[in-house]
């Protein structure tokens, strides 16, 4: 039977294969997460920027009084966004989140980004986004990280949260917040497809017990829908599931092109987080545990490799761009 959770630095148990939050709209957030628990669902990846956080809580709270499942069986991932990342606005916004899922405790708080924005009070902008106002401002400010992952460490005491990491992050900073965190970095979030492998940054963060997800695992389909801004990349790129390596594996195993690309991550020990709205799918991206690739299979699926990042603050904040990934 393959592994079906990761060991987290804290020691709690994370589930291999969860549910991917981002653009599940928050009219349909609650039955989406019902139904996806009823499948067999137990990690829900989320954030504060996608503005779905209470009702999806709302849904999982649903699951529980329908005796579904229990808290403990549920894996909570949620994010601290931008304009948060002063010590006193990180725990204020924390606290507010957790209120907003309803479930007592956050399993897995993570930084966003690892860039600070200006402060916005959400009582007049409650979710700004990358922009400071309608004309798409984006004002940095000079918070450092180690302000805002010390503001987090003081959730874990206070069992606010029960894990910490970090998502779009790379290895300097990782390094950077070895050398003085109190609580470990649990987990590292990534945008991680056949067309962006970084196999660097993945062996660095296992080789000191970080576990990684990957997010945008079908590549270019993630983003090909979103305004011009952030698909511009994604138009024209063909598709990872019609990849010669990939079809090749899915025809000699009778799986989906999406199971080849859910396992070629989770074989190599790295969660994911699809997302559907289709209720056969749902059952299916779970379900990716069920078969191994040979190492050959898997490095010729890696061999696709472009360097190819799609969710890049430096490209699609053309006006203010944020290279955090140079």
């Amino acid at each position: 039977m393959a592994q079906s959770t990761i060991t987290l630095a804290s020691g709690k148990e994370m589930p291999l294969v969860g549910f991917g939050l981002w653009k599940v709209p928050k009219e349909t957030a609650a039955d989406t997460v019902y139904s996806a628990i009823k499948a067999g669902y137990r990690l829900f990846d989320g954030a504060y920027d996608y503005q779905n956080e209470k009702e999806a809580g709302e849904g999982i709270q649903r699951a529980i009084a329908d005796g579904l499942v229990t808290r403990a069986e549920i894996f909570i991932t949620t994010k601290l966004w931008n304009n948060y990342h002063r010590r006193e606005h990180a725990i204020k916004m924390a606290k507010k989140q957790n209120d907003s899922w309803g479930l007592g405790y956050i399993d897995l708080f993570l930084m966003h980004f690892p860039c600070a924005l200006k402060y916005i009070d959400p009582a007049v902008r409650e979710y700004p986004t990358w922009w400071m106002d309608e004309a798409g401002t984006v004002s940095p400010d000079n918070v450092p990280i180690r302000e805002t992952w010390e503001a987090m460490e003081t959730l874990v005491d206070s069992g606010i949260a029960h894990s910490i990491g970090v998502s779009n992050f790379q290895a300097q900073s990782l390094y950077d917040i070895k050398t003085y965190a109190r609580h470990p970095i649990s987990a590292l979030q990534i945008e991680h497809h056949p067309y962006l492998v970084q196999s660097e940054l993945i062996q660095m963060a296992q080789e000191n017990g970080i576990a990684v997800t990957a997010y945008s695992s079908f590549g270019p389909q993630s983003f090909v829908e979103l305004p011009p801004a952030f698909s511009k990349r994604a138009l024209g790129i063909p598709l990872l599931f019609e990849a010669e390596p990939v079809r090749v594996a899915a025809e000699r195993y009778g799986v989906s092109s999406a199971r080849v690309l859910l396992r070629w991550a989770t074989q190599r020990g790295i969660a994911v987080i699809p997302k559907s709205n289709n209720c056969a799918r749902l059952a299916e991206n779970l379900d990716v545990l069920g078969f191994d690739m040979t190492d050959a299979e898997i490095e010729a699926i890696s061999a696709l490799d472009r360097g190819l990042r799609f969710n890049d603050p430096g490209f699609y904040l053309p006006n203010y761009p944020l290279r955090i990934f140079a």
